[in-house]
């Protein structure tokens, strides 16, 4: 599932901050709310941004929210640095177009399924399955930066439960 917005973000498809569409419900809501929904119902999401994404977001909160509401990816042009690096710790999976121009290929009812995620490994681009409402499907190359350790971190769900992981053993 899409989440295409989080708080401040103005929303593709109404032109308003924090307010997304539930896929589910077809209700529009609160992203965290609808977020929370999806949760509730076992279901992963994405979020997918243009440029800079996470810029004046350098508290780790910021990348905590999305992944304990249930957060897999991120989706986005370009990053900021620091976010970038927090949402890694936090388990979540940092991605860029390898195109730029393929965000213009997502829309907000949009299915996107990220493949291949059992092989993640560095410098290994990511395949991702954009399925528009109408039923046609593009295929999207993303790129990430993640090094052997980060990518055991998004195994585990985060730098803490890995570390918690290897203690155990």
């Amino acid at each position: 599932f899409l989440i295409p917005c989080f708080h401040s973000a103005i929303n593709y498809e109404n032109n308003e901050a924090n307010k997304i569409k539930n896929q589910l419900t077809g209700e529009w809501g609160g992203v965290p709310d609808v977020a929370r929904h999806y949760k509730s119902k076992g279901l992963q999401w994405v979020a997918v941004g243009d440029e800079n994404y996470g810029e004046g977001s350098s508290r780790e909160h910021a990348a905590l929210e999305p992944r304990h509401l249930g957060g897999r990816a991120i989706i986005v042009r370009s990053f900021a640095r620091i976010h970038e690096t927090n949402l890694k710790k936090q388990g979540m999976l940092p991605l860029t177009f390898a195109d730029p121009k393929d965000y213009d290929k997502i829309q907000p009812t949009d299915r996107i399924s990220l493949l291949g995620l059992k092989d993640l490994a560095p410098g290994k681009p990511v395949q991702c399955e954009v399925k528009h409402t109408d039923g046609k499907i593009d295929k999207v190359t993303l790129n990430h930066s993640l090094n052997s350790q980060q990518i055991e971190w998004f195994k585990a769900g985060s730098a803490l439960n890995r570390m918690k992981e290897v203690a155990k053993h």
